[in-house]
């Protein structure tokens, strides 16, 4: 018995400590030697009066019960609880230097235990010492019923001893369930109360069914899965509190949620900091808090999955779930290497996370197309109303591309704030949501081009539309990085609308433009110098109409010009109106082409036109104009096929007609060259499959 209570030696006494609870204090000392025997033979005379409840007299009993038995006992417990009466006198009783050299009136008489209605006292004033003499209690009721006391009198013993087992354990796990509010040397004591109280449950069960007849089995008590029990119910009380409303229009779920998982990351660490150094490290108090907020916040989501969910609150729920619990709770810098080894898992099953997942996709999607068809109703309406467009940088702009784009990489940004795998997810369905919208806004641009031609704002709201469709190209090839296939089906309506609004601005110039090129054939010839100038000071005029454009579509405009202005000059050269019989005509007659050619391509180059794949296309056949051998043509055309793989034998034809001195067999012969495989690939640009010769 001895050995069993040396841990109850050092159990240290209540000191005050600044900061913490105001504790009772017990005014009564534990009793010494001749406390005990004074204080047991009041006991004796009067018990009841002093604890009715209990109705002991343990100093009685144990005079009853030690009869008999061997002075050596007496002696061991003596020796025992000499810890609890060291140092400790009643008012006026002399210390021990007080008392030196002064001779002892009569020998000590033997220690004995605490009365039980000391015990009891002391319990109440939370003097959590008496843990010690109460454990002795229990030792010496075992030994009493191994020594064959009456069942009766074992029975009353035993109540006793349970009833002061009842009051120590409220004391410890009230002072255990706030542990925080306590102070560090109560604390310290409480934990060292359970934790031999774990012992001795521990050695209770090694040692098997309890062999003392006559007395029920109380052990293991199991205080320790009564502690862990307390601190699942503080959780459960900590993060069900209804948190306030606040002023930044979170729904109610949204705060629960911010409430449960700010009070959980806040109380873990401080368990990491302020209760793990305090506790033993068997009891793994940070698993054990742990498990029990995990659990409590698993409960409070899988209550929350009971209802149907609104989207806002099936994204927040999801956010939590896959990545702000797991990531800042879990794994942040303070919690994280202290829960290494502690498997929480995840706060809901994955079947249930795979239902959500599928629930906030389908909800996005369904928002994302309500969003982009609503933005493009009220930019049609702008148009339709005559309204202009900004002007941004000397551009015609409009935020729809900017709007959609915004809406779009919101999708994707929600999703992978969650987690990367549903971000990969919902990608293909935002970019068919995009291509769907694409085409929507290529018809209500083909519908604005048709219907609203009379109003002011008309070719301003025009470019504005082209200008759009910059960033939605460059968002296609660049950030969302689609594969080929998809990405020609993303900017074919991109391509098309753009087309038709080039065809718009346009329209007019072209069509000025088409009795100057008459007369080139009307004058058969006679002054294409000067025709040429004309037809380059019409389009000069109209340039400041397109500073309006982006510059990369104004560049795409110039290629366009540029593409009309050599379409149409080959197309009169294809006229057949001009035959020219001697090699000196025909020299003249290239001589001109090839400065018309370089004139053409000086202007557009000067204006900003990239097509540099139209810079051969007049030069090569003023060439074959100009020669006369026809081996020297051949070569001539087959190079020029290969440059221009839409120039077909007709073209040639119409341009052999020229020359009046060719024979027949010759430019049969030159034709040929056309039926040979050049080797040459489909043209990524028409040219003479544009121009139609009769």
């Amino acid at each position: 018995m001895l050995k069993m209570l040396t841990f109850f030696q050092g159990l240290p006494g209540q000191q005050p400590v600044s900061g913490a609870p105001d504790f009772p204090r017990s005014a009564q000392k534990l009793p010494s030697t001749s406390e005990a025997e004074s204080e047991a033979s009041m006991s004796e005379a009067s018990s009841e009066d002093l604890v009715p409840s209990l109705e002991v007299e343990a100093a009685a009993d144990r005079d009853e019960d030690e009869a008999g038995k061997k002075k050596k006992k007496s002696k061991g417990l003596a020796t025992m609880f000499s810890v609890f009466t060291k140092g400790r006198k009643k008012k006026g009783q002399p210390s021990l230097a007080e008392t030196e050299g002064e001779p002892e009136p009569s020998p000590r008489p033997p220690a004995q235990l605490p009365t039980v209605e000391e015990l009891k006292a002391d319990l109440e004033r939370g003097r959590l010492e008496a843990a010690g003499p109460l454990l002795a209690l229990e030792l010496e009721l075992q030994e009493a019923a191994a020594g064959l006391a009456s069942e009766e009198e074992l029975v009353r013993r035993q109540s006793k001893v349970e009833a002061l087992y009842a009051l120590l354990r409220d004391q410890v796990l009230g002072l255990l369930r706030r542990p925080l509010e306590a102070a560090p040397e109560r604390l310290r004591q409480a934990l060292a109360v359970l934790a031999e109280q774990e012992r001795q449950d521990r050695a209770a069960a090694a040692a098997g069914p309890p062999g003392c007849p006559g007395l029920a089995a109380t052990r293991p008590r199991g205080w320790l899965q009564l502690w862990r029990d307390g601190v699942a119910q503080a959780a459960a009380e900590r993060l069900s509190r209804r948190p306030p409303a606040d002023a930044e229009g979170r729904t109610e779920a949204e705060r629960a949620f911010l409430h449960m998982g700010r009070t959980m990351k806040e109380d873990l660490e401080a368990v990491v900091e302020r209760l793990k150094p305090l506790f033993p490290a068997d009891f793994h108090v940070v698993a054990a808090y742990a498990e029990s907020y995990h659990a409590e916040f698993a409960a409070q989501l899988a209550a929350l999955t009971q209802f149907e969910l609104c989207p806002r609150d099936t994204s927040m729920l999801l956010l939590w779930v896959q990545n702000l619990y797991p990531n800042d709770i879990l794994n942040s810098p303070k919690l994280s290497p202290e829960l290494q080894g502690v498997r929480l898992g995840t706060l809901l099953p994955q079947t249930q996370i795979r239902l959500l997942e599928a629930t906030f996709l389908s909800n996005e999607v369904a928002s994302i197309r309500e969003l982009t068809a609503r933005a493009l109703e009220l930019e049609s309406e702008r148009w339709t109303k005559d309204e202009a467009p900004q002007r941004l940088d000397g551009r015609c702009h409009s935020e729809l591309a900017i709007d959609i784009i915004q809406i779009i990489s919101q999708g994707q940004d929600k999703a992978e704030s969650i987690t990367l795998d549903l971000g990969t997810q919902i990608k293909p369905l935002l970019l068919e949501e995009l291509a769907r919208f694409l085409r929507s806004y290529q018809r209500a641009f083909d519908d604005f081009l048709e219907r609203c031609r009379q109003l002011r704002n008309y070719r301003a709201n025009v470019i504005a539309n082209i200008n759009n469709c910059c960033p939605f190209q460059t968002s296609v090839e660049q950030r969302w990085q689609t594969p080929p296939d998809l990405r020609s089906s993303l900017l074919r309506p991109l391509n098309e609308l753009k087309s038709h609004g080039f065809d718009t601005l346009l329209q007019s110039l072209f069509g000025d433009l088409k009795p100057l090129f008459k007369k080139f054939t009307q004058t058969r010839w006679a002054a294409p110098q000067q025709i040429l100038e004309e037809i380059v000071s019409a389009v000069a005029e109209r340039m400041p109409e397109f500073s309006e454009l982006q510059d990369c579509f104004r560049e795409e405009l110039l290629e366009a010009v540029h593409l009309h202005l050599v379409k149409e000059y080959i197309t009169r050269l294809c006229k057949r109106r001009l035959v020219l019989k001697t090699a000196e005509q025909q020299q003249q007659l290239a001589g001109l082409v090839q400065a018309n050619a370089q004139h053409i391509q000086q202007f557009c180059a000067q204006n900003g036109s990239p097509a540099t794949w139209l810079h051969h296309a007049l030069p090569t056949l003023a060439e074959i104009i100009r020669l006369q051998d026809p081996s020297a043509i051949k070569i001539e055309v087959a190079t020029y096929a290969t440059l221009y793989p839409d120039f077909s034998k007709g073209h040639l034809s119409a341009i052999l007609a020229i020359k009046g001195n060719l024979s027949s067999s010759d430019a049969k012969s030159i034709r040929s060259i056309l039926d040979i495989n050049t080797g040459a690939h489909e043209p990524s640009k028409a040219l003479f499959s544009l121009i139609k010769v009769g």
